[in-house]
């Protein structure tokens, strides 16, 4: 089968209000390429023949394959020590900010949109090192997209995607495959203790208890328009204790979306106290 007849208009509005609706991303006309060839691959493996086939049929209550739909659409551009400005602050002045709010501990941190999971384990690697623990902090990582929440639990990663980890970081947390996993790398049991992973729609009810320390949601709010991200945010306020930390995107700004959290310094932002 070859390449489909274009996107329709209709089709392409259909597509944008159920991405709308279940995950609060914004589809405007310039992502309708991108649209296209993500979802004619659905459309392959089904054997379908038309979009309009293929949105009765994520419409009509098949709720495995709305969960396809979803994966399809959802961007998971990551890696390890993304934005390493933040993991700076975070085993600096943040973390000894969190321990002086948290004496007991342990710190409590949500990885929000955490993709394969470079993010969340990048943030257990910076903590375990800074504190000598991997009891330090418990992180909870969560994606909308089933697969590869189940990549970042699994902890396996090929080996061209760890250069942003240090070389001495890498002896410390990787295990190297060998035989059948040669060139793959794994995440360490114990680091491992540390992060818990979960699907997890942003706009669905939280199963999340309070107060927490930080919480990384970088590089998702572009996706949802200002009045969405200003319900995301003074959601993630109310499970944040007095002074708790959100770290954004380097592409990100709170500027007129919310007066509940001050900007520090480069996309690190900091609940205000009531």
């Amino acid at each position: 089968m070859g390449r489909f007849e274009s996107l329709s208009d209709r089709d392409f509005r259909r597509v944008a209000r159920l991405i709308g609706e279940r995950t609060g991303i914004m589809l405007n006309e310039s992502k309708r390429e991108l649209v296209y060839s993500r979802l004619a691959r659905r459309l392959r493996a089904l054997g379908l023949e038309r979009f309009e086939q293929y949105l009765d049929r994520v419409e009509g209550g098949d709720e495995a394959e709305l969960e396809e739909f979803i994966n399809a659409l959802t961007t998971n551009l990551t890696a390890f020590f993304r934005e390493p400005h933040h993991f700076e602050m975070l085993e600096g002045s943040v973390l000894q900010e969190m321990r002086r709010a948290n004496p007991d501990g342990p710190l409590k941190i949500w990885s929000a949109g955490c993709s394969t999971g470079e993010e969340p384990w990048s943030i257990a690697m910076t903590l375990a090192d800074a504190t000598g623990s991997t009891d330090a902090a418990r992180i909870l990582a969560t994606d909308v997209d089933s697969r590869v929440v189940a990549h970042a639990d699994a902890g396996i990663y090929d080996g061209s995607r760890i250069t942003g980890i240090a070389r001495e970081r890498q002896r410390r947390w990787l295990l190297r495959g060998k035989g059948a996993q040669d060139g793959k790398v794994r995440i360490r049991d114990d680091l491992r203790s540390m992060a818990r992973f979960q699907q997890l729609n942003l706009f669905d009810e939280w199963p999340i208890r309070g107060p927490l320390d930080a919480i990384f949601c970088r590089n998702t709010l572009i996706y949802f328009d200002k009045p969405t991200q200003k319900e995301l945010v003074e959601r993630f306020a109310t499970i944040l204790r007095p002074g708790g930390y959100l770290f954004i995107g380097h592409s990100e700004s709170l500027y007129r979306v919310t007066d509940t959290f001050r900007l520090l310094e480069q996309t690190l932002y900091r609940r205000v106290s009531p």
